[in-house]
C-alpha cells in the first residue's frame, strides 16, 4: 500500500485537471479567435474581456478560503476538558460557556453549538467544513472543481465576476464567428485550416454559454437573498427556528455585502466583501444589542443537545 502522503500528493495533482482543462480551452481559444480570425475593432473588445475573466479566474484559484479566527478556537484546559468527556450533554456544557463571549447567532438542527472536531474550532455563523480543502471555511458556499479552491467569503466576489466574464467571453465569442460558422455551412469560407477553429470555436462558445448563463443566473439569485448554495438547501437555524431569509437585508444591502459599498469596484476582481466573514447582521438579531446576544445564547431549559454535523 502507497503511504498516505503519497497519495496524498495524487490527489492533490488529479484536483487539478479540471483546472488545466479549462486553461487549455481558453488558450486554444485565444489562439483561434486572435491569430486565425484577427479582426481589429472584435481584437479590442475581446482582449477586455479575455483579461477581465482571466484576471477574475486567477483571483478565484489563488485566493485562500478565510478560516476562523483563534477566538473561536477552545481555550486548552476547556479543549482537554472537551477530549476528557465522553457524554455529548457535558461536551455541550464546555461549548456553551466558551460561546458566551462569541458573536454567535445560529446553532444546529438540535439547537446545540456548532463545533469542528476536525478543525477543533466553534464555526462563526455561515461557516462549514470542506471535507476537499480539509478546513473550516468562512461563508462557505461550495467547493468548485472548476478552480480547485473553496468558495466562500474570501472570493466569492470573484468567483460571481469569473462566471459574468466567462459568459460574456463565450457570447462575444459566439456572436463574432456566427457569421464564419454560416459562411462554413454555406461553403463560403476559403478552404484552410482556420475552417476547423470556426466550427469549433462557435460550438464551444455555444455550450458553455448555456452551462454558464444557468450558474449564473442562479448565484445572481442567491446573492439577492443573501443565501450561499448550503443555505439554499439547507437554512440557518436561529433561536426561533430555522430561517431561509434570516441573512437576507433587501436586494441593496444584501448586493453591498458581497460586493461593497463603492460601485466603481464592483466589476473589477478586487476584495470589497463587507465585513469579516466571522459575523453578519441579521434580520432578527441586532449584534449592537448585548443583552439580546447574552439571551441568544443561553440554552433552553430542560433541552438535551445531540452533536451533529452542520
Amino acid at each position: 500500500m502507497a503511504p498516505t502522503h503519497v497519495l496524498r500528493c495524487c490527489q492533490r495533482g488529479l484536483a487539478w485537471i479540471p483546472v488545466i482543462f479549462i486553461a487549455l480551452v481558453v488558450c486554444w481559444s485565444y489562439y483561434a479567435y486572435v491569430v486565425e480570425l484577427c479582426v481589429l475593432v472584435y481584437l479590442i473588445f475581446f482582449h477586455i474581456s479575455f483579461i477581465l475573466f482571466v484576471w477574475s479566474y486567477w483571483q478565484t484559484i489563488f485566493t485562500r478560503p478565510a478560516n476562523p479566527s483563534k477566538e473561536f478556537c477552545l481555550p486548552k484546559a476547556e479543549k482537554e476538558r472537551y477530549e476528557k468527556e465522553g457524554r455529548p450533554e457535558s461536551q455541550q456544557e464546555i461549548l456553551w460557556r466558551a460561546a458566551t463571549s462569541l458573536p454567535l447567532y445560529t446553532r444546529t438542527g438540535a439547537g446545540a453549538i456548532r463545533y469542528c472536531d476536525r478543525c477543533q474550532v466553534i464555526k462563526p455563523d455561515r461557516c462549514h467544513h470542506c471535507s476537499a480543502c480539509d478546513m473550516c471555511v468562512l461563508k462557505m458556499d461550495h467547493h468548485c472543481p472548476w478552480v480547485n479552491n473553496c468558495v466562500g467569503f474570501s472570493n466569492y466576489k470573484f468567483f460571481i465576476l469569473f462566471l459574468a466574464y466567462s459568459l460574456v467571453y463565450c457570447l462575444f465569442i459566439a456572436a463574432t464567428v456566427l457569421q464564419y460558422f454560416i459562411k462554413f455551412w454555406t461553403n463560403e469560407l476559403p478552404d484552410t485550416h482556420a475552417k476547423f477553429h470556426v466550427l469549433f470555436l462557435f460550438f464551444v462558445a455555444a455550450m458553455f454559454c448555456i452551462s454558464i448563463l444557468s450558474l449564473f443566473s442562479y448565484h445572481l439569485w442567491l446573492v439577492g437573498k443573501n443565501r450561499s448554495t448550503i443555505e439554499a438547501f439547507r437554512a440557518p437555524v436561529f433561536r426561533s427556528g430555522s430561517d431561509k431569509n434570516g441573512f437576507s437585508l433587501g436586494y441593496r444591502k444584501n448586493m453591498a455585502q458581497v460586493f461593497g459599498d463603492q460601485k466603481k469596484y464592483w466589476l473589477l476582481p478586487v476584495f470589497t466583501s463587507q465585513g469579516d466573514g466571522l459575523t453578519f447582521p441579521a434580520r432578527l438579531v441586532n449584534p449592537a444589542d448585548v443583552e439580546q446576544a447574552a439571551v441568544t445564547l443561553q440554552p433552553e431549559p430542560g433541552k438535551r443537545w445531540s452533536i451533529s454535523a452542520s
